[in-house]
């Protein structure tokens, strides 16, 4: 197949000679294709239309996106190719992202297949390094094949497994393989299994089952079906698999109702498990509870008698519960008992400071740990980085502005074929395919990535392009330097400030806002109708005209200035509703005013508090990233500096006698509840990998 391959491209370059000769007329190749021709075949590509995709690709030989073609045509058939035409493929486009992705694609094959002996061929060139399967064949390969075993390999299995959240064949091969090894345990394999079950993924927490025992995993269906059922007449505590299978039951229980499932263990259960499994429930139900922001889940993590049991969910929500009640010792034993790496995240050493401060900001009183704590994340680079800013006395000013970019450096910026190929693809609607390129060559291409200053020089080609989400996104990746304009664009300034200074709304809350929700993409649309800059839902943008006395039809709100007018029209309905509360009016847009409503019900709370108990991870997420942005796009547009802590303010009930203009507001988002019981709010936009 090899050699056939080398006939095809021999052919091709006879054909071309004849053409220049003259000698062939209407039998000859067609000439080089344009962009169409490359559109075609990401068509043909996605519908895995092998035959147009044969067709067509000889016209796209010399195309700068040629890799493209090549990599279609061959991926859409990989199934059925030999090696000798992938070794033709990764040879011809060396360097490029495609040789990297098709070398993923293969891998992958190579391991379904079993053929171990040509994974070890090519494994050690793969530079990408980030499919989770791969990366499990890998080490399959290692533990079965080439005898390697050890706690480093063990616990680089589970990083890659408990990031899965459903069940693949390298994956699970690799749990069975090291397994008998001895690389892992059966608490690890059992550990899978509860981490499914809490996430309701069935089919995993089966898969994960049977690698241990078939004849338990059977069980596991009933188990999802009707926990309570299970454990009232087939639950047997008498084995290691039925001691383990009740606890699935009882993790399913607690994600639905974990009061049920407290008083199952009160009732029996809690005797009958060790006391590791005891103390896993506990935690799991405690933190269902604080998700459901109920006063109850302290009183449930209460029961846990040794926190190092739980994992770093667990530990967090123990935290989020605790802030929310204000029991600061333990908000710190909770963040104390996380795993280092958890320690080291910005969220939990600020609260962590703050526990050792009893939950005062630093200024009440001196605390040498703490203000250590804060220095060692405080910048202008996140939420809780601002918020160390602040607590050791400081306001949020302008950063130290990097040196400038030399005409070398952007030259080379200019000159960076997977760059080049990337602007290419996005500029004729490419746009997965660009960011993918971009990605790669801005952080995989090389070990480690593009230092600084070649991020900075990439970043400003995106930023001349108006390419503005690969601008920020590449501008983020600097790790010495923070340049705030690059981070921080502000395009549409003509429209956005009048419009938001119009309606009484803050033009930083705005554009912290929109650099959340489109990423500055003026003609973004979702994949459920919300639409442009700001990203508002048809419904939404009846509802705001109405209320603002204009005149609207559907296909206005593609019109960036209508678009802006009325997503600033809601943003100030939602913030005058709420009573000013920025957290809760940014909660609003993006999950809908009845969440938040539910939300602010409970003890008042200061604002980061309050917000860090938002029980949906991407809501939670998001409004501390459009307070964080509103706080640097001030500084940008006042030049002034900024407080974050003011803008978070404070959360609370509905003062008594106010009306709830709230009930009244349509949702700016669709929310999709997910198998997992995750709920995605699903115009929000993403960035492709």
């Amino acid at each position: 197949m090899q050699f056939s391959s080398h006939i095809r491209f021999g052919l091709r370059a006879i054909v071309t000679c004849l053409m220049t000769l003259g000698t062939v007329a209407s039998q000859a190749q067609p000439a080089v294709g344009g962009d169409d021709t490359l559109l075609n075949m990401a068509q043909a590509w996605r519908k895995k239309d092998t035959a147009t995709l044969s067709m067509l690709l000889p016209q796209a030989s010399g195309h700068p996106l040629e890799p493209w073609a090549a990599y279609w045509e061959l991926n859409a058939r990989l199934e059925s190719a030999s090696a000798g035409e992938v070794d033709a493929f990764l040879q011809r486009y060396a360097g490029t992202y495609q040789e990297d992705r098709l070398r993923n694609d293969w891998l992958l094959q190579l391991g379904k297949n079993r053929d171990f002996e040509g994974f070890a061929r090519y494994y050690p060139a793969f530079r990408m390094r980030d499919d989770r399967e791969v990366r499990c064949y890998a080490l399959y390969a290692d533990a079965v094949l080439g005898g390697r075993s050890g706690g480093e390999m063990a616990q680089e299995f589970r990083d890659s497994w408990y990031g899965q959240r459903d069940s693949d064949d390298g994956c699970t091969l690799a749990a069975g393989g090291l397994r008998q090894k001895g690389v892992i345990r059966d608490a690890d394999i059992w550990r899978k299994a509860r981490l499914a079950a809490e996430t309701n993924r069935m089919g995993t927490a089966r898969t994960a089952v049977g690698v241990i025992d078939g004849a338990a995993a059977m069980s596991v269906p009933g188990i999802f079906s009707s926990p309570a059922s299970y454990l009232a007449t087939q639950a047997d505590a008498g084995s290691r698999s039925g001691r383990e299978l009740a606890v699935l039951a009882l993790l399913r229980m607690a994600s639905s109702n974990p009061m049920s499932a407290a008083q199952a263990m009160q009732s029996g259960w809690a005797a009958r498990l060790e006391a590791h499994d005891r103390n896993w429930v506990w935690g799991e139900i405690g933190k269902q509870a604080a998700l459901n922001l109920d006063s109850s889940a302290m009183n449930y993590f209460s029961q846990v008698r040794q926190l190092r049991d739980l994992d770093d969910v667990k530990l967090g929500w123990m935290a989020r519960a605790a802030l929310r009640m204000g029991y600061w010792p333990q908000v710190r034993h909770a963040i104390e008992a996380m795993s280092p790496e958890a320690q080291r995240e910005p969220i939990w050493v600020y609260w962590r400071a703050r526990a050792l401060q009893g939950g005062l900001h630093l200024g009440h009183g001196p605390d040498r740990e703490a203000a250590a704590l804060y220095r060692s994340i405080a910048g202008h680079q996140g939420f809780y980085e601002q918020l160390a800013l602040e607590a050791l006395g400081e306001r949020i000013g302008t950063p130290a502005t990097p040196a400038g970019l030399s005409g070398s450096e952007r030259a080379a910026a200019r000159a960076n074929p997977g760059l080049q190929r990337a602007i290419y693809a996005m500029s004729i609607g490419l746009r997965s395919e660009g960011t993918r390129e971009w990605n790669y060559t801005t952080n995989l291409h090389q070990r480690g990535g593009m230092n600084d200053r070649e991020l900075l020089a990439a970043a400003a080609l995106a930023c001349e392009r108006e390419w503005w989400d690969r601008c920020i996104n590449t501008s983020e990746r600097t790790k010495s330097v923070f340049d705030l304009q690059q981070r921080f664009p502000t395009p549409y300034r003509n429209v956005v400030v009048p419009r938001s200074q119009s309606t009484g709304v803050d033009p930083a809350y705005v554009y912290g806002l929109i650099r959340q929700e489109s990423r500055f993409a003026s003609a973004a649309r979702s994949g459920v109708g919300a639409s442009g800059l700001m990203q508002v839902m048809p419904a939404t943008a009846r509802y705001t005209a109405r209320k603002l006395g204009i005149p609207y039809e559907p296909s206005m709100l593609t019109h960036l200035d209508t678009n802006v007018r009325l997503g600033t029209g809601y943003l100030k309905l939602v913030q005058d509703d709420f009573e000013g509360s920025l957290p809760m009016a940014a909660a609003a847009y993006n999950a809908g005013p009845g969440r938040p409503r539910a939300w602010r019900n409970g003890p008042m709370l200061e604002g980061a508090i309050w917000a860090e108990n938002i029980p949906f991870g991407e809501t939670r997420d998001y409004v501390k990233k459009v307070l964080s942005n509103t706080v640097n796009y001030a500084i940008l547009l006042t030049g002034q500096p900024q407080s974050l802590r003011s803008r978070l303010g404070q959360v609370g009930p509905l003062a008594p006698g106010l009306p709830d203009l709230s009930r009244d507001l349509p949702s700016t988002a669709v929310r999709q509840i997910m198998p997992s019981g995750e709920v995605r709010v699903l115009s929000d936009p993403t960035d492709a990998p």
